[in-house]
């Protein structure tokens, strides 16, 4: 049964915090996540390779020694629990015996960590989206349709705790939003075609969790986001169109919760401190620790409120020290550490303010991000939630927009003297949007290049 998020489920900025949050998930192993303590999660994957039948046994070897000495380390480091992430190269989703092997590897591992050293870990399957190999993307059937659900429901299967999944529905249109700056093509792309294909597809992977005792996490708006921030981080698109769009793709992975999902949401949907502000789920964040991946100007005030900490991911090469995703997994348990020793201490709302401080003000991307932004903005969204999605999403741009042109005269946040004009641009454009999803396509239409999606599959 649908859910609806028409209320805050943190609503007190003296309830945001890491590590805790109203509706804890509990782990097969015992790990109770959002239950008091932040847990670190490893994700990991192959040097650069070829991956056929014949270099698979190869792979193989590889991951077995990825995860066998980082749950050793992990072990040795006293860690009170991990998870670990699964995060499929498109091979091992467009072969499903390739990906099955490996995850299988991961679990059975897990296990002998666990009689070996009492270890408790968890696994999070993230098999990638494979729909957009076609061109253009087939959303709802075809091969790649279908062998992304073979994993799902194998590895589900198998045994492992957790299913995810990185989604990009609708970034056919959000590519040339961000491109173009264009704020409308963004709200077009996540608040409609995206939450459209959010409930598709979640409803299939919550049905497939249904059936063999795995618990559905969340998805990411990786693609389009995130893929915003690289942009901004380089120069070609503006720090506060980057923000703002960070926001709007809010309602979009919202959908996953309303159909089902319990978190942790993945590690780099950075619009987890909403999520979990709206739904009280528990999320996975990454940040500073993720540098070996991407580099971010949100490296600490992604921890503020996570309950999971990740590194994104992690190439297995050798580093002076030892294996990189080995080194990964120290880092994050210290990271852990000191998080759950503020908290042991009765300092963790100190330590989030020092973490948000030390980079709100320095980005209108790391701004949207601090606790006290995130409940104003989210209160906007949810309030919306009667309207549907698009006004929702509407809502979660306005707020953004309103609460860095407060923050940038109000000097709490640093930006660029051209900001202000892209957000007085980017609030006019949202003006002319109307909340019906079909009249706004049909608006946008025009604008619109249509030999690169297919709008029946998105039921438009």
């Amino acid at each position: 049964m649908k859910k609806t998020f028409n209320k805050l489920a943190i609503s007190k900025l003296d309830d945001f915090v890491y590590g805790s949050c109203p509706n804890p998930v509990t782990t097969k192993s015992g790990m109770v996540i959002g239950g008091g303590l932040v847990y670190p999660e490893l994700n990991f994957t192959l040097p650069g390779m070829d991956v056929n039948d014949a270099t698979m046994d190869k792979a193989a070897r590889i991951y077995t020694d990825i995860i066998t000495t980082s749950l050793q380390r992990a072990a040795e480091l006293k860690s009170p629990g991990v998870l670990i992430e699964f995060e499929t190269i498109p091979d091992f989703t467009e072969v499903p015996a390739y990906g099955r092997r490996i995850n299988q590897i991961l679990i059975d591992e897990i296990k002998a960590a666990a009689d070996k050293y009492g270890l408790k870990a968890t696994l999070r399957t993230t098999p990638n989206d494979l729909r957009e190999m076609s061109r253009p993307p087939v959303m709802r059937g075809g091969k790649y349709w279908d062998t992304m659900l073979e994993l799902f429901n194998n590895c589900a299967k198998d045994g492992t705790d957790f299913l995810s999944i990185e989604s990009t529905g609708g970034k056919e249109i959000h590519d040339d939003a961000l491109v173009k700056a264009d704020i409308r093509k963004s709200i077009l792309a996540m608040g409609v075609l995206g939450c459209i294909d959010m409930e598709f597809l979640w409803a299939e992977i919550v049905k497939i969790c249904d059936a063999h005792d795995c618990l559905p996490a969340g998805d990411s708006a990786c693609g389009f986001a995130n893929t915003a921030m690289v942009l901004a981080e380089k120069g070609f698109i503006p720090r506060s169109f980057a923000a703002v769009v960070r926001v709007v793709a809010v309602p979009r992975s919202l959908v996953a919760f309303e159909q089902g999902c319990v978190g942790p949401d993945k590690d780099c949907a950075y619009e987890g401190p909403y999520l979990k502000a709206i739904t009280g789920c528990p999320i996975s964040m990454e940040g500073k620790t993720a540098a070996p991946a991407h580099m971010s100007p949100v490296g600490n005030v992604a921890a503020c409120v996570c309950d999971v900490w990740s590194n994104e991911s992690i190439q297995q090469v050798l580093l002076l020290s030892g294996m990189a995703p080995v080194v990964g997994m120290e880092q994050l348990i210290y990271d852990c550490r000191l998080m759950n020793a503020a908290t042991a201490k009765g300092q963790q709302f100190m330590m989030r303010d020092l973490l948000s401080d030390s980079d709100a003000s320095l980005d209108p991307q790391a701004y949207v991000l601090s606790p006290e932004v995130v409940l104003r903005i989210s209160a906007e969204i949810v309030k919306a939630t009667p309207d549907g999605h698009l006004a929702m999403t509407i809502a979660a741009a306005r707020g953004a927009i309103e609460e860095i042109k407060a923050g940038i005269t109000s000097g709490k946040v640093q930006a660029d003297k051209r900001d202000m004009k892209w957000l007085d641009k980017m609030s006019r454009q949202i003006d002319t949007i109307p909340n019906d999803p079909h009249e706004f396509y049909k608006m946008m239409e025009p604008e619109l290049d249509l030999t690169t999606f297919t709008a029946s599959e998105y039921g438009l």
